[in-house]
């Protein structure tokens, strides 16, 4: 549309989020779920930062990302779960253009950071096992602290970009954005402007940090597994396949979901699939990751034991005082 057919149109100052379309009758049970979910979420991601900083056992390179991908996960959660509960509970769900955008920004900066974090962390985890004379050298805190502030900058300057040209966008009409939070696809949709460059240039910046990040984490895994293959020690082996299963099963459940999310084309008939996969990415990895990377670790429960008794005993001198 040029500039003087818009111009002549009510340029649109708020959107409405269709979220998961007309379920009057379960809003209260989606309220209770996704509320339950918040908080589960954010009580085992928080547990985990805490339990990585103030315990100088788990001061290294694996609890390190660790303790990343917690903070990474009770932000990328907040981003999204407290608007869509409060639209929930309060059956409002209108946002403004600039809010709709800024949570686009936030979202795609911690998913783009996710990315890189859960590729780094099965680098981490191939060194160990794979080439574990090496793994001091190269995982040492220095290299830890800068590929951490690397992935945390590149993320956030590469969606400025994008968002800043999303910024320049007009919209005017209609107003419904058909998802339960700002994405990408759903909200350009309503531009009245151009955005065919800008939906090439977010699809080769989806694909270059998905695609290359996921068969990196494959091949890793790949030569994981072949190197436990030779362990001699068959309860080794089974510890060992246990733990790199249930990373593979949630590495592959966030970059797959999200490949087909954003690098398949949208198709009409997959638009409710679509949303679908996204609760996967958006609400229950973060849900799961604690359980299956930090919480079925031994050196996190001791850890975790150890804080519960010294919070007890702590209460217990208070009372008596």
């Amino acid at each position: 549309m040029t500039n003087t057919e818009w111009r002549n149109q009510t340029l649109i100052t708020e959107f409405i989020l269709r979220e998961f379309g007309d379920l009057q009758k379960l809003q209260f049970p989606l309220f209770l779920l996704f509320l339950v979910i918040y908080i589960v979420t954010m009580a085992g991601n928080l547990t985990i930062v805490v339990l990585v900083v103030t315990d100088r056992h788990l001061h290294t390179p694996m609890y390190f990302f660790l303790g990343n991908l917690s903070c990474l996960e009770t932000c990328y959660s907040s981003t999204i779960l407290p608007r869509l509960l409060a639209s929930l509970w309060a059956e409002d769900r209108t946002i403004s253009v600039s809010s709709c955008i800024m949570q686009l920004y936030f979202f795609g900066c911690l998913a783009g950071t996710e990315c890189f974090l859960l590729t780094i962390m099965s680098y981490d985890r191939y060194l160990a096992i794979c080439n574990p004379l090496c793994y001091a050298a190269i995982m040492n805190t220095r290299a830890c602290i800068q590929m951490a502030a690397g992935y945390w900058i590149s993320s956030f300057a590469h969606n400025r970009i994008i968002v800043y040209f999303i910024f320049q966008l007009v919209f005017c009409g209609p107003k419904e954005i058909d998802h339960f939070f700002c994405d990408f696809t759903p909200l350009i949709k309503l531009s009245c402007s151009d955005t065919d460059l800008l939906t090439l240039a977010d699809f080769s910046f989806s694909t270059i940090y998905a695609l290359p990040q996921f068969l990196l984490m494959l091949a890793s895994y790949v030569c994981i597994i072949t190197t436990i293959l030779r362990i001699s020690s068959t309860t080794r082996q089974q510890k060992a396949f246990s733990i790199c299963s249930s990373h593979l099963i949630v590495v592959t459940t966030f970059f797959g979901t999200l490949i087909i999310v954003y690098m398949v084309p949208p198709i009409n008939t997959l638009i409710d699939l679509k949303k679908i996969f996204s609760v996967f990415y958006t609400v229950l990895t973060p849900l799961v990751n604690p359980l299956i990377y930090s919480f079925r670790n031994k050196e996190v429960n001791i850890s975790l034991r150890k804080s519960v008794r010294k919070f007890f005993t702590f209460m217990r001198r208070q009372k008596n005082y």
